[in-house]
């Protein structure tokens, strides 16, 4: 085995390359899975009103309408 390689077989300049694409990667996947996050709360919020749910009725009747008349 070469001294410039590591278990891997990947050199030190290849691992830290490899290293900055993965961590590259990771904050956009993260960043993806916020915004996502956000917008799923903004359609419909996990922790409901003081009147529960009922009050998503009105909203889910306008957005169900809204589709309606697009495929229309």
């Amino acid at each position: 085995m070469p001294e410039n390689t590591s278990l891997s077989g990947l050199t030190e300049t290849e691992a830290k390359e490899f290293h900055n694409l993965f961590v590259t990667g990771f904050i956009i996947f993260t960043v993806v899975a916020i915004i996502a996050h956000f917008l799923v709360w903004s359609w419909r919020p996990w922790i409901p009103g003081p009147q529960g749910y009922a009050e998503l009725v009105d909203g889910v009747k306008l957005a169900l309408g809204t589709v309606t008349n697009f495929i229309a």
